[in-house]
């Protein structure tokens, strides 16, 4: 949605800012901490493949954002992107602020790694400490 506002210009609406929480992006080439098992790899693709039956692989824009050639084009301001230290996709979060940043884009991203937590924490203790900052934190950024 963000990337359509940017480039469509949809009259009367105005995206102030994106939160990802935990995003599950993807791509062919392993980067930082991510596995390099080619069965794991492959297991990731087709999740994704039955999650989103139109994407076109582990190279998709959709699931991929470093391939997306229209990334400098995202129709915001802002965007915060929450990672998890033990989730085995936090290295796509960190690498998705570091492509956003090289695409042209001229907003500003903000990474917030959660320490000692593993992906969607917060959805199965949302209680805890961390589960209750990570919401403090989007909360702030949502009425900023």
């Amino acid at each position: 949605m963000g990337l359509r506002i940017g480039s469509d210009k949809l009259d009367g609406l105005a995206l102030a800012g994106i939160a990802l929480v935990h995003p599950f992006f993807w791509g062919s080439e392993p980067v930082g901490t991510e596995t390099t098992e080619a069965g794991r790899r492959a297991w990731t693709v087709g999740f994704l493949k039955m999650t989103c039956p139109t994407i076109s692989g582990a190279d998709d824009p959709i699931i991929n954002p470093a391939a997306d050639t229209d990334l400098g084009r995202l129709g915001c301001g802002k965007v915060l992107v929450f990672v998890a230290e033990k989730d085995g996709l936090r290295s796509r979060g960190w690498y998705y602020e570091e492509v956003l940043k090289k695409s042209g884009w001229r907003g500003s991203v903000e990474v917030v790694e959660t320490k000692g937590e593993d992906h969607v924490f917060h959805l199965m203790n949302p209680s805890c400490e961390n589960a209750v900052d990570l919401m403090k934190r989007l909360v702030n950024f949502l009425n900023e």
